[in-house]
């Protein structure tokens, strides 16, 4: 499943290609990938004619901001998640359907630069798309209507915890938040209502870093262990975001191109090979149904 920094790589792609376009039309080829409102009608004539003006990412939800270009007033939201193997692409129109492709948003480029070359009314050489694929079909899309709250049609955002770059995300929150948890903590980094935004991956990574095991309880961890693990998680997800996410879960960014970080991960994936830092193999397991890869050596219990 992408996480934060997959899809904190695609929310920039969105934002250099997209702002300031008009949304003329779609095409759904799969009802059950819009998930508001339930009408597949009601849910594309909601977004034509709307614009984007900007992208929001909360944990691993994408949320465009529109507006009504013609009076410059709210035009509501389009939310995106793109769950297990979701992926967003940003193609010409006309090109060759990808095999899994779920929903089509066709977009006018209303840039004067470009315009001013193409007087034509809705030449339809100045529209470009946005194209969601999903081989598991677990991907969502919602139109939010703009008198509408959004988390009152997206509700998962009401269970997110704090973002892991904001304020709100303090050594004193995590360690508060931890200590009430009597279970591993590899288990815990992966609760959206703890942090948003970690998956199995970058949980594998931070605990690497921290110098924690996997399957230490929550409130056991020392004051100095949750030290460690605060900045561990925003070092990881940075260099994961600088990076371009990871090619873990067949992610590739707006442009069908593959993350880097899968070939420098420090533990994920990489069971039976040797650590990076002392060379003693990697052991997976599973922890919550879930793959875990440590260090026995560098995540020593202590």
């Amino acid at each position: 499943m992408p996480e934060l920094p997959e899809v904190e790589t695609v929310r920039r792609g969105l934002e250099q290609k997209t702002l300031g376009r008009e949304i003329v039309g779609g095409d759904v080829l799969l009802e059950g990938t819009i998930a508001y409102p339930i009408s597949v009608a009601e849910f594309l004539a909601g977004l034509k004619g709307a614009a984007i003006a900007r992208w929001h990412r909360r944990g691993k939800y994408l949320l465009a901001e529109l507006f009504d270009p013609k009076n410059n007033t709210p035009g509501g939201w389009l939310g995106i998640h793109l769950r297990m193997t979701g992926q967003l692409l940003w193609l010409d129109e006309g090109e060759p359907l990808q095999k899994h492709t779920r929903a089509r948003l066709f977009l006018q480029n209303n840039s004067t630069n470009n315009l001013k070359n193409n007087s034509s009314k809705g030449d339809r050489s100045q529209i470009q798309e946005l194209r969601f694929v999903d081989i598991r079909t677990f991907g969502k899309l919602w139109w939010v209507p703009p008198e509408a709250e959004i988390s009152s049609i997206i509700t998962g955002l009401k269970k997110l915890g704090p973002e892991p770059f904001s304020p709100e995300f303090s050594v004193e929150y995590l360690a508060k938040q931890l200590h009430k948890r009597q279970r591993a903590i590899k288990t815990a980094l992966l609760d959206q209502g703890l942090v948003a935004g970690l998956g199995n991956i970058y949980a594998d990574e931070v605990l690497f870093v921290s110098g924690i095991r996997p399957t230490s309880i929550c409130k056991e961890l020392t004051p100095q262990q949750i030290e460690a693990l605060h900045p561990a998680i925003i070092e990881v997800l940075q260099k994961a975001i600088d990076a371009g996410g990871t090619t873990f879960s067949n992610f590739i960014n707006l442009l069908g191109i593959n993350g880097n970080y899968g070939g420098v991960a420090w533990v994920y994936k990489r069971g039976g090979q040797p650590c990076r830092v002392c060379d003693t193999l990697i052991e997976r397991i599973k922890l919550g149904g879930r793959s875990t890869h440590y260090c026995p050596s560098c995540q020593a219990i202590d």
